[in-house]
């Protein structure tokens, strides 16, 4: 694949595959795989003041707040591992933190966007398909048995429920989606649709950023 620096964010609602495209990239790309839903999932774990607090929220199926996820964002793209490049999954999710986002990057590089496009009714179904470890909080791909990082337990996801599934989707398309809107007039916008094969989405993704990589934000 080509040497350039990628910056890349995965946009998608709840269950597109941002979380495991975005992982497979940066596996291949050499570059860190930032999730700000894993940043806070740790959090909870380790039951932080911020992860009790999140619990709470993420329960519920609601955003955390603009201050915390920026927060979170600044310090981890300021370390070392991301000054040559970056996959961000689940930052932005709203216009203020997607106008803070370009103010946290410079035009070394370009900001790549790509968009994973999938049906309402087959997010539902693979949200509530979804498990996690139960002792560290690893995202399982689907038919997995056990946790791959230390061998846990899966259980599903507390706020993967169909109630709380419904409104995470709901959510989002009030929350998150305009900032599709906001990226789309870039030329470093792409659009990918994941209801295919994981193989032909990680392929579709390869191609855009391919075909943005040397033009500006």
């Amino acid at each position: 694949m080509e040497s350039a620096p990628v910056r890349l964010v995965m946009l998608g609602p709840p269950g597109a595959g941002k979380g495991t495209q975005g992982a497979r990239f940066a596996r291949q790309r050499g570059v860190p795989w930032i999730s700000t839903g894993e940043i806070l999932r740790q959090e909870v774990q380790a039951g932080t003041p911020i992860g009790r607090a999140a619990k709470v929220i993420m329960d519920a199926g609601r955003l955390i707040g603009d201050d915390i996820m920026i927060g979170i964002a600044r310090d981890r793209l300021e370390r070392q591992d991301a000054a040559q490049g970056f996959v961000l999954d689940g930052f932005p999710r709203s216009l203020p933190q997607a106008e803070a986002l370009d103010t946290l990057v410079d035009d070394r590089s370009p900001l790549v966007v790509v968009d994973i496009e999938v049906p309402v009714e087959t997010l539902i179904t693979r949200l509530r398909a979804r498990k996690i470890c139960r002792n560290c909080g690893w995202n399982a791909a689907p038919g997995v048995e056990a946790c791959a990082k230390c061998g846990g337990p899966l259980v599903q996801r507390s706020d993967d429920n169909i109630d709380v599934v419904r409104e995470r989707l709901r959510i989002y398309e009030r929350s998150t989606a305009p900032i599709v809107e906001y990226y789309r007039d870039r030329p470093t916008y792409r659009s990918v649709d994941g209801d295919q094969t994981l193989d032909a989405v990680a392929a579709d993704i390869a191609a855009a950023v391919a075909s943005v990589v040397g033009s500006r934000r």
